[in-house]
């Protein structure tokens, strides 16, 4: 059987509708012909005859009076169809599951939630926690949407938007010798202890990889910790310190901890991924849109 078609089925309503061949053709604006070679068509492709040729008069067989029937039906789910779509892509609507790291999400989610939600809402935001690595990989099988993660990523894996850049500092206890200080080395700190966040986390590496780099050393790790608040509250503990960006120093007990900035600091680079090649919903899209222009500048 050949592929119905769904202007053959227009072409057959209006026939009818309008209670022969030459009245259709000029309200619909083709020609006869050409509506005469579509219902010919149509007919071949259900393999039935559609309207009684012997009478004057146009009148449909039985199997044109099922057909008529059910087109109406489909051209209607067409029309819906078409209609639910366009809502969609003018009002998205629907779940979006979207992974960042605790850092980051303390940070920034709480204010993109609500904004977002503001202008969307229709759609709901899944906050899906875990450290920078495993939130790629998630992305990567696909079961999350859209992720803020630590950069750089496997750019044949993901695509990448920028999102925020933010220089490291040292955080001490404000006892600690060097709170007071306006800058420090890293190889000052070779011999203090280090609290830094477990090997989940892309910003271990990152520590390590800098203290390797510029300092020449290996650092000590005292503690290892999932989350941000357990290490500002070791440091607050004064059992040791620890390196992470400075907006994060917002969310602490300031009159415990100090900043101090560091000669040539490591810098925290976010971007915002998505599975390369995989088709992103309108949902997702208007999220992206609304990233862009509300933080995509900030950089």
């Amino acid at each position: 059987m050949c592929k119905l078609e769904i202007k053959e089925l227009e072409h057959f309503i209006a026939v009818v509708d309008y209670e022969g061949f030459s009245k259709a053709a000029s309200n619909i604006y083709v020609s006869q012909p050409t509506l005469s070679k579509s219902i010919k068509k149509l007919e071949e492709t259900l393999n039935v005859v559609l309207f009684e040729r012997s009478t004057r008069k146009l009148e449909l067989t039985d199997a044109g009076e099922l057909v008529y029937h059910k087109a109406l039906k489909i051209i209607q789910a067409t029309e819906e169809l078409r209609t639910a779509l366009d809502d969609l892509m003018n009002e998205p609507s629907g779940e979006i599951k979207i992974g960042i790291p605790p850092l980051i999400g303390t940070l920034f989610f709480p204010t993109i939630a609500k904004k977002f939600e503001q202008m969307y809402p229709n759609i709901s935001l899944k906050l899906i926690e875990h450290g920078a690595k495993k939130i790629e990989y998630l992305v990567d099988e696909g079961t999350v949407d859209v992720a803020i993660v630590v950069l750089p990523v496997n750019n044949n894996k993901f695509t990448v938007s920028p999102f925020i850049n933010e220089e490291f500092k040292l955080f001490v206890h404000a006892n600690h010798k060097l709170a007071n200080r306006q800058q420090v080395h890293i190889k000052e700190l070779e011999n203090e202890p280090f609290i830094l966040f477990n090997q989940e986390f892309s910003l271990h590496d990152l520590v390590i990889n800098y203290c390797e780099t510029k300092g020449n050393f290996k650092p000590n790790i005292a503690y290892e910790s999932s989350q941000w608040d357990v290490i500002a509250e070791l440091v607050s503990a004064e059992l040791g310190i620890t390196l992470l960006p400075g907006l994060i120093y917002e969310k602490m007990d300031q009159n415990a901890i100090k900043t101090v900035a560091l000669e040539s600091p490591p810098m925290w680079v976010l971007g915002i991924i998505t599975k390369k090649d995989r088709y992103l919903s309108y949902a997702v899209r208007s999220l992206l849109q609304f990233l862009k222009n509300n933080y995509y500048d900030e950089i």
